[in-house]
């Protein structure tokens, strides 16, 4: 592509009062309203002084910048630009947001949580967000650590990452993330806390996947409940609160001395091959030739404690490589590396083995979230970070919830890619009898989607 020359571009202004960049905001926080957004943090959130006034339409505004891609304060100026008061009521400048952030503390973080709980409850009834939840729903649980770089911030420590391999620690925050998905649907942020960033994995996760389970039944998740986590998360209190709930675990365990002794005792026959990766189908055999095989076996966790537990271990073991062996030779007595899990989830060994390995995708929550609000964590003060966090978690199922509705390959994609093609389209606004008519870009290659989104949350004549 080139630019053209009969018809060169000699001059830009910026004078048009009727355009907007992001027209894809119109239906979305049209769906946020429908929802209850507004009169949840109305009804919930109850702030001091003048700058907590009105603050269903400042959370409104923080919430509409992070869906059409700020992850600073100063971004959330894209709310006023060209004819988004011609659209929007109650738009706030960037420095009003962030006194509004600022006056929140742990409490007030609290309310923003509740209410964003009873806006996850609202698109859970509005759309298809959790479709299936009522046979099966997984609730994953994880932390990641986000870097910052300013020393005066508060609540920050130094945290354990790797980066390129290596085992680093860094300076930030550690938020913990839960989410809720079913086997049909994309997951969606169901609770967040925001920690220091040399805070253990564990902490406060028992009581996160309380009130996540409480959140995923008033969803209509009245089927089975699935909690997945990692290693980091295998510890009493976790397994506890989900037998308290009355609800499944599938807990990744730390190979320690009784754990590889359970592994051990595994006789050879009970071992299945998998579908992993360069496994090969024997069509005769009707099995996996693979070198990713699993078994289970009985364990008891947390012996001679009150909280002792007895389930499956479900075992994978996969072949040690040797480098220096000649291709296709066998070893006379092949080393396995072992991944166990703890688990009391019915489902049969290879299911439960493998919806188990589905955990990862929490990871891509994560990486969502970094690639839109969370890339900083913009305040020095830590709850005007822990309201943005919860701000960030609204602002993702908000974006979801638009992907269900847009209908087809939307329904599982990335918050990025909805962003970029539905949420921050250009449009013509034109004013007609009382109402405004949006004018979008001829030819637009996702149209069908915008449409279909429009349509849905559009409210009947009259």
């Amino acid at each position: 592509m080139r630019l053209r020359y009969d018809a060169p571009v000699t001059a830009v202004t910026f004078d048009d009062a009727n355009l907007v960049s992001c027209a894809g905001l119109v239906p979305v926080m049209r769906l946020a309203e429908q929802a209850g957004l507004h009169d949840a943090v109305a009804g919930r959130v109850r702030l001091p002084t003048d700058k907590g006034a009105n603050p269903a339409g400042k959370v409104a505004t923080i919430v509409a910048g992070m869906i059409a891609g700020a992850d600073s304060i100063d971004d959330l100026d894209v709310a006023r630009h060209g004819g988004m008061r011609s659209l929007f009521t109650s738009v706030y400048a960037p420095s009003t947001l962030g006194s509004f952030l600022r006056t929140f503390t742990h409490g007030h973080v609290r309310q923003l949580q509740a209410a964003a709980r009873d806006t996850l409850i609202g698109l859970a009834a509005r759309t298809p967000l959790l479709a299936g939840a009522d046979t099966l729903c997984f609730v994953d649980i994880d932390s990641m650590l986000r870097r910052v770089y300013g020393k005066q911030k508060q609540g920050i420590g130094f945290g354990h990452a790797k980066v390129g391999g290596y085992n680093v620690y860094l300076r930030g925050y550690n938020p913990l993330i839960a989410t809720l998905s079913t086997p049909l649907t994309a997951p969606v942020v169901a609770a967040t806390r925001l920690r220091s960033g040399d805070t253990g994995s564990s902490k406060g996760a028992a009581s996160m996947i309380a009130e996540t389970i409480t959140t995923a039944r008033a969803c209509g998740a009245t089927g089975e409940i699935v909690v997945r986590a990692d290693s980091a998360f295998y510890a009493k209190a976790v397994i506890s609160t989900c037998r308290r709930h009355q609800v499944r675990f599938s807990v990744t365990t730390r190979i320690d001395t009784k754990i590889r002794t359970a592994c051990d005792s595994i006789d050879d026959d009970q071992w299945t091959g998998i579908r992993y990766p360069q496994a090969i189908w024997d069509e005769q055999e009707q099995r996996w030739i693979s070198d990713a095989q699993i078994a289970e076996t009985e364990y008891t966790a947390f012996a001679g404690t009150r909280h002792a537990a007895t389930a499956r271990l479900i075992v994978r073991r996969i072949r040690r490589d040797d480098p220096t062996q000649a291709p296709g030779q066998q070893k006379l007595l092949p080393a396995y590396r072992y991944h166990a899990v703890f688990t009391d989830n019915p489902f049969t060994l290879v299911q439960a083995e493998a919806q188990h390995r589905q955990h990862a995708v929490i990871e891509q929550i994560n990486a969502d979230l970094i690639a839109g609000p969370l890339a900083h964590l913009p305040s020095g003060r830590f709850n005007a970070n822990a309201a943005w966090l919860t701000c960030a978690g609204i602002a993702h199922n908000l974006t979801r919830a638009a992907g269900h509705l847009a209908a087809g390959a939307w329904t599982t994609a990335r918050t990025t890619t909805i962003r970029t093609r539905i949420i921050t389209v250009a449009a013509r606004l034109a004013h007609r009898a009382r109402t405004t008519h949006l004018h979008l870009p001829e030819h637009w290659p996702w149209q069908a989607g915008f449409e279909n989104l429009f349509t849905a949350v559009r409210a009947a004549p009259g």
